[in-house]
């Protein structure tokens, strides 16, 4: 078995950019499993709402955005929200997640960026991004929000953000997949560092899987491949908080072929009827699982339905 390689994602749960890559980040987990140990660094892209609107952005500047990013096959919901938001208590929660039960805080990420493109949670109203991750992760949601400003959890928010920040004559930079939004030169989310035996090769960006795929195959061309699954359903147990149709559809797909996303809705709806999956409506699009693997995704996203309506309404 070759040794593990090293790698890291550097993120935001605010960026739509990241939660496109995510069907090409599923292939990567599913291709290589263990071989890759994963390392999540939050960038904190903005760590107030003023950031934006200085750069003329609104709610529906915000939700027309949104409609750009269709094309790469995520969930999205487009619809103007109460205001304009930072990121850097999404980011802060994950963080918390991080630190009180290691681990879950790739189930916080995910939660927050389903949430954020799919209903009106607004990404720095404390009370309820703790609610929505603690309802992700099975922790409390008290102990999530108390956390989100204590020492610990500020310091290793800060310690992200600075490497996140360290940019500067990467190859990141060199392609221009950089950005530099306040003041040192940052990768953009969502990046990924491969690095083993003192090697690291650099993703920065928005990447294709073939991208991915050629790095690693150069760190190590010894590394064992899984092959895509001739059945979907396969997948749900790998993936028991579930997989978006583009997940789904990215995750079967031969190297070379083209993605035919028709065919996995038909043959995900097939799985329905036997009984072997269930469809989860997510905006414009599902949520597929096996049955009852997918409660606390479940769980977060009514969460955040609900805390966003009774904001409105209010």
């Amino acid at each position: 078995m070759p040794k593990t390689i090293s790698t890291t994602l550097y993120t935001d749960a605010g960026c739509p950019w990241a939660y496109s890559a995510n069907p090409a980040l599923r292939v990567l987990e599913w291709r290589y499993g263990s071989q890759l140990d994963w390392r999540l660094v939050m960038i904190g892209l903005t760590e107030s709402a003023d950031q934006y609107v200085a750069r003329g952005y609104t709610p529906l500047r915000a939700a027309h955005g949104q409609t750009r990013f269709r094309r790469f096959g995520m969930p999205f919901s487009p619809h103007p929200k109460a205001r304009v938001s930072a990121t850097a208590p999404g980011c802060r929660a994950v963080v918390a997640a991080r630190l009180l039960k290691p681990g879950s805080e790739w189930d916080a990420l995910r939660a927050l960026q389903l949430a954020q493109f799919t209903t009106l949670l607004v990404l720095d109203d404390e009370e309820h991004v703790s609610r929505v991750v603690a309802a992700a992760t099975g922790l409390d949601a008290t102990q999530v929000l108390t956390a989100l400003d204590s020492d610990d959890v500020v310091e290793a928010y800060q310690r992200d953000k600075a490497e996140t920040r360290s940019a500067t004559g990467t190859p990141a930079e060199a392609q221009g997949k950089t950005a530099q939004s306040d003041g040192p030169v940052r990768y953009t989310a969502p990046s990924v560092v491969f690095e083993r035996d003192g090697t690291q090769l650099v993703a920065g960006g928005w990447q294709t899987i073939d991208a991915y795929d050629v790095l690693v195959a150069n760190l190590d061309p010894t590394v064992e491949r899984r092959e895509p699954p001739s059945d979907p359903g396969e997948l749900l147990s790998v993936f028991p908080a579930g997989l978006t149709t583009q997940e789904v559809t990215q995750l079967v797909t031969e190297p070379n072929d083209a993605l035919d996303r028709p065919a996995t809705e038909r043959a995900l709806l097939e799985l329905v009827a036997e009984g072997r999956a269930v469809r989860i409506g997510l905006g414009d699009d599902a949520l597929w699982a096996a049955p009852g693997g997918s409660e606390q995704i479940e769980a977060a996203l009514q969460e955040a339905h609900t805390l966003a309506e009774d904001a409105l309404s209010a």
